[in-house]
């Protein structure tokens, strides 16, 4: 019965996931070939896009934990389709604005708050504990290969059909995912005396819980340095290869591909590289890294900058799967049944919400310094993940697991 359930869960998951992944070529090309967007009309799509993890995360995590999870991933699942789909009939209709890509993005965003967090806190309850490393990486693996596909498909789609049309993909992968998710059993987050707590309190438990927790804590702010320049990649990355490099939409997306091969390798290799050195080695190594693809992103020109760009975007990617697998998958396990939903709002809230803030300053940095000179900038700055793990209790361990807490230091202030 758990094993249906997973796989049922999982398809869901891939067919949204390639959708959202043809969705991320098509969505840029069309701000920037059929609306001519500025590089911070571009900064303000990818803001809106992640904005609601600053505004909700953490009301989303209580609410989560109050409601049945299956409603929340089939309502999210209806609400994106239906806002994905708006946008090729406005442009039908000669209608098509910024602003309407914008407020697509915000829904799209608010939606996803609610979804994701369901989504990872729906998770172990189909999956024993002692597997959780390994779906969690099936996961990522699963991302990887749509990132991989996905991108390529788009682009190619967009030569084919423009990239308005192409946004139908989309929108079709979230009524399929939203309707296979249905069929799922409903489930709800593990009952407690707290649950007529007022959210604020709720809240702030979650909160200290995760900055008071000494691997959570940093994991979270890692995460957090990490987002911040992957929103400003993902700011950039269309309007850099379109305007900087002169790529064709085809190339685009065969380029953005990258990220995907490089999440297939860091998801494939995970569990084996983990094992070998540890996880908490390992989010170091990794640490490191990742600065050196971020910094290899945006150099060189025509040929050599096609290539040193899907390099750097693969070694990056990797890097960043590995990081993400490995706290992810410590996080569930780590907390209390009671409190995963909030912990997982928590890190949300920090992390996810640095990247609106990096898309948006990427945006006006890109105008007067050029999309170069400001993806160099965002990739220096990833310097500060392997600095912050160094600066914890993760330097003197091997594995995370290593590190045992008191019930002293982990309760609320």
């Amino acid at each position: 019965m758990k094993l249906t359930t997973f796989w049922r869960w999982w398809t869901a998951g891939a067919t949204s996931q390639l959708g959202s992944a043809v969705g991320s070529v098509a969505l840029p090309l069309t701000a920037l070939t059929v609306l001519h967007a500025s590089a911070f009309e571009m900064g303000m799509i990818t803001a809106a896009t992640y904005l609601a993890y600053l505004l909700i995360s953490l009301p989303a995590g209580v609410i989560v934990q109050r409601l049945p999870l299956r409603g929340f991933q089939v309502g999210a699942d209806v609400t994106r389709a239906v806002a994905v789909a708006s946008i090729p009939l406005a442009w039908w209709q000669d209608a098509l604005t910024v602003t309407q890509l914008i407020v697509v993005a915000l829904v799209i965003s608010f939606c996803d708050v609610l979804f994701d967090v369901a989504n990872q806190t729906f998770l172990p309850t189909i999956v024993p504990a002692a597997q959780l490393q390994a779906r969690n990486s099936l996961t990522s693996g699963t991302h990887a290969a749509t990132q991989l596909g996905g991108p390529s498909l788009g682009g190619f789609a967009v030569q084919v059909f423009g990239p308005v049309p192409t946004l139908f993909v989309d929108a079709v992968s979230y009524l399929f995912s939203g309707a296979l998710l249905g069929s799922l059993p409903a489930r709800r987050t593990e009952a407690t005396s707290g649950d007529r707590t007022a959210m604020s309190a709720l809240i702030r438990e979650g909160w200290r819980y995760v900055t008071r927790h000494p691997i959570i804590g940093p994991g979270m702010w890692v995460a957090t340095a990490v987002n911040f320049v992957c929103g400003a990649q993902m700011a950039l990355f269309a309007y850099y290869l379109v305007r900087d490099l002169h790529a064709a939409p085809g190339l685009v997306g065969l380029l953005l591909a990258a990220e995907g091969v490089g999440t297939l390798i860091g998801a494939a290799l995970t569990t084996r590289f983990t094992a070998r050195f540890g996880t908490a080695r390992g989010l170091i190594i990794v640490g490191f890294a990742g600065v050196a693809g971020a910094l290899l992103i945006p150099l060189g020109a025509g040929v050599t900058g096609y290539l040193a760009f899907a390099a750097g975007n693969l070694i990056f990617a990797a890097s960043v799967v590995v990081l993400s697998v490995t706290t992810r998958t410590y996080r569930m396990v780590q907390s209390p049944p009671e409190l995963l939903s909030r912990v997982i709002a928590t890190v949300k809230f920090v992390s996810w919400g640095a990247i609106p803030i990096g898309g948006l300053l990427a945006g006006a940095l890109a105008g007067p310094l050029g999309a170069r000179i400001t993806l160099l900038i965002f990739g220096a700055l990833t310097a500060v993940c392997p600095v912050i793990y160094l600066l914890s209790p993760v330097r003197g361990l091997r594995d995370l697991t290593d590190y045992s807490t008191t019930d002293r230091e982990m309760q609320p202030a």
